[in-house]
């Protein structure tokens, strides 16, 4: 769906790797990143359809990270095409290992709501996948369980992973990344340094360009997508751009809040 496009286009990097010693990071408690997306599509050029805010804490004082995304239509989305959604995503992170725990997230589609919860066991290693409608609480639950790596990472912490991998140009990385309970590896390659204007300054940036669409894919449709990270000590995702038969949706950094210097 192109209204979780921005979600998908900020949150679907990792590398596949072993435990680590304890890490310094590129972000900190109280970092806040907001972006604002926008669509184009044959006569409609670049109207604002959603608005997407990532906010960091600490769940321990040396421990792991949880991160908080929210994602919200905006009324042109809702005018122009009928569609309105929310998504609530709360990840909590091992802030040495660097791979999710757990995963819970509120779904809402018009008049459609789910709410889940994902847990990554790493001894068993497997993910287990939970989906209630809080509309019919008779209903059953969904559940989903599929087998998981050392190194996995939802569609949040992946975002945060990938800013503290040693990219350049030509480099290439083999991702783990679980939805709805399902695990996707992903190819992802740093295809250039480009300088941007954005709304934090004139930053150099690497332009990383992941496989996530296509049949089996995180995406199962055409479309191709490219994430702009600073090359800096930040590593700050400041402009990303899908490309699929409905649109373009292109999301770019409004703010950022409590970053490192």
């Amino acid at each position: 769906m192109l209204a979780l496009a921005a979600c998908f286009a900020l949150a679907v990097f990792a590398q596949n790797g072993g435990k680590t010693a304890a890490v310094s990071t590129p972000f900190r408690a109280g970092e806040e990143l907001s972006y604002e997306g926008k669509i184009s599509k044959s006569l409609i050029r670049g109207i604002a359809i959603a608005d997407l805010t990532f906010t960091v804490a600490r769940t321990s004082p040396d421990s792991g990270f949880m991160v908080k995304a929210d994602a919200r239509s905006k009324g042109t989305l809702t005018k122009l095409f009928r569609f309105s959604f929310v998504q609530e995503i709360e990840s909590i992170f091992d802030g040495q290992v660097m791979r999710v725990e757990s995963t819970k997230k509120r779904d809402v589609q018009k008049e459609r709501i789910r709410e889940s919860e994902a847990l990554f066991d790493y001894a068993e290693r497997q993910v287990t996948y939970t989906e209630i409608d809080p509309k019919e609480p008779m209903r059953p639950p969904r559940k989903i369980a599929s087998d998981i790596g050392p190194e996995t990472h939802d569609m949040v912490s992946a975002i945060y992973r990938l800013r503290m991998l040693p990219l350049a140009v030509n480099s290439s990385h083999e991702l783990m990344v679980s939805d709805s309970g399902l695990v996707y590896s992903i190819p992802v390659k740093v295809t250039k340094r480009e300088r941007l204007k954005t709304a934090i300054g004139r930053v150099q940036c690497f332009r990383v360009e992941p496989v996530v669409f296509g049949p089996g894919r995180l995406i199962e449709r055409e479309g191709s997508m490219i994430i702009w990270v600073t090359d800096d000590a930040r590593r700050i995702p400041v402009r990303a751009q899908v490309n699929t038969s409905l649109g373009r949706v292109q999301i770019n950094i409004k703010s950022a809040k409590n970053i490192n210097s």
